[in-house]
């Protein structure tokens, strides 16, 4: 018997990966987060599978769940929104089936900044413009971040920053960016990505704020900030084609 921590991605159904797919389709039990995962997403589960959504569950309960199958042999798709190794909550899940000697496995699936970025149609790694993504959260109303884990730290490095558990926090965002990224600075939030009322909202770090307010976003919603936004700056083509420049796949610069 196997726990499967799945990826599910960001919700739309057809970015489940293959594999995620294969398993949640022969597991006979399938918890699902069901407020970050829409029920379609495990629309491929057995038709006589005990699907169950965690979303008002307490993590005793769902490890309940998972070691009742493991009495009956039964392996169980544990299916989060994402990536599971990104706030999936899969450590904790982790530690306990460690302690009653419970296999498990983790299936990756597409991230939301990933899914982000595609909905958005841009690269967040431009040429001299910026080349790293922190990916991090506001702390609010969850679990604390560690020390030095800070959102002032992080816009030291003028990285693209995708910040998760944000959207109630735009005020503090803006008075932390603003010192190192500028008023101007573009942001894009992208509500509920990959789901059929996915929205996105671009601005800037100062007018964002009142164009979430309007469109009445509250909750589940990435927050994505940096210079790679903007389609105005210019950049040089990327090294790795440029046909003076030869590389290991390309020995001889072309003329």
């Amino acid at each position: 018997m196997t726990v499967y921590f799945i990826g599910a991605g960001p919700g739309d159904p057809e970015l489940l990966t293959l594999k995620a797919a294969r398993i949640i389709g022969t597991c006979p039990v399938c918890l699902y987060a069901g407020s970050l995962v829409p029920e379609a997403v495990v629309g491929c589960a057995p038709d006589d599978a005990l699907v169950m959504d965690t979303a008002p569950m307490t993590l005793d309960e769902t490890h309940a769940e998972i070691v009742k199958a493991h009495a009956k042999g039964q392996d169980v798709a544990r299916v989060h929104s994402g990536d599971p190794s990104l706030y999936g909550a899969i450590a904790e899940q982790i530690r306990r089936l460690k302690a009653d000697g419970i296999a498990y496995q983790i299936i990756p699936g597409v991230p939301a900044y990933a899914a982000a970025a595609a909905a958005l149609g841009t690269e967040l790694t431009i040429p001299e413009v910026a080349q790293s993504i922190i990916l991090t959260r506001m702390s609010m109303k969850s679990t604390s971040m560690p020390a030095g884990e800070t959102l002032e730290n992080f816009a030291r490095t003028g990285a693209t920053l995708a910040i998760h558990l944000g959207i109630r926090a735009l005020r503090e965002i803006e008075r932390q960016l603003v010192p190192y990224y500028g008023e101007d600075c573009p942001v894009a939030v992208i509500y509920r990505v990959g789901w059929p009322d996915q929205m996105i909202i671009r601005g800037t770090l100062t007018d964002v704020r009142e164009k979430v307010r309007a469109a009445k976003i509250t909750r589940t919603a990435l927050i994505l900030v940096g210079p790679a936004l903007s389609d105005s700056h210019g950049f040089p083509d990327s090294a790795l084609y440029d046909a003076a420049k030869p590389h290991v796949l390309r020995p001889r610069a072309k003329a």
